[in-house]
């Protein structure tokens, strides 16, 4: 039984409007949803009223948390100060741009969906804001899904999909017996079975080098995971975050498929919140 994850949809309509259709189109009709319906693309109602239209299972992404909470729960890092100027920029646009409805249904979602052996996430199951990139340590990574009492941990926010399993994980632990008198050490081995993170990349903002949406699909029987990419119109929604005002490199950005256009105006500043 096939089941879509999408994530990181930010406001771009065209995009999610693409990747719904070919979920359609294979015949899937459960989907899950990791977050940050909002941010940096020019139709956050939009795009949220289409993921209630269609009664999708949403968890709170950081950029939704952020529109609610304001940019004090914000632990991202920003990679220059334009960079973080631009994004406050995006974040008061749309503030006033959402509804008081669609408001109401940010604030709501829950931080993780749970599924028997499978959670949802936005970036981590400790916060909306942790990136799990695909080359964490894997003691780390491995830490994140067993603490959660998960086989499987799907997520988001990095905007790059992948599939990484974490095999052959053993947790070695020394305990000293009877301090006191001295008595001897014992040695336990704990061994974990198969792990896996599946990050679902990004529908409205793709970071992984070209213009392509993509999401994932899982098949609960058999385990197996394929990353899809779809085309979808996006000069459309190039063309909407100039009418809109928003800065016009986020329109160049995603034309291009990059992470960052202003990497390098000032490598060394992180935000600080």
């Amino acid at each position: 039984m096939g089941h879509a994850v999408i994530s990181c949809l930010h406001a771009n309509h065209a995009a999610l409007e693409a990747v719904l259709a070919d979920i359609d189109q294979q015949g899937i009709d459960t989907i899950t949803c990791l977050g940050d319906l909002v941010g940096y693309g020019p139709q956050p109602n939009e795009v949220v009223e289409l993921i209630r239209q269609r009664a999708i299972p949403t968890c709170q992404g950081c950029w939704d948390e952020d529109i609610i909470e304001g940019l004090n729960a914000c632990d991202c890092s920003y990679p220059s100060q334009l960079a973080e100027r631009r994004g406050h920029l995006a974040h008061q646009w749309t503030a006033d741009q959402l509804s008081e409805e669609n408001k109401d249904f940010l604030a709501n979602l829950p931080m993780s969906l749970r599924r028997d052996r499978l959670l949802f996430v936005h970036g981590s199951p400790n916060s909306q804001h942790e990136y799990l990139l695909p080359n964490m340590d894997a003691f780390a990574a491995l830490e994140r899904v067993e603490t959660a009492g998960a086989d499987t941990l799907f997520c988001g926010h990095t905007h790059h999909p992948y599939v990484r399993e974490l095999r052959d994980g053993s947790i070695r632990v020394r305990v000293q017996e009877g301090v006191a008198s001295g008595g001897p050490s014992v040695e336990r081995e704990i061994n974990l079975p198969l792990r896996r993170i599946i990050n679902a990349g990004s529908v409205g903002e793709p970071r992984h080098g070209n213009t392509n949406a993509t999401y994932v699909i899982h098949d609960e029987q058999t385990g197996t995971v394929e990353i899809r990419e779809v085309a979808y119109d996006v000069e459309r929604t190039c063309r909407a975050i100039v009418e809109s005002g928003l800065p016009a490199i986020f329109a160049w950005r995603l034309r291009h498929g990059f992470e960052y256009a202003e990497r390098a105006d000032d490598a060394s500043h992180v935000c600080e919140r």
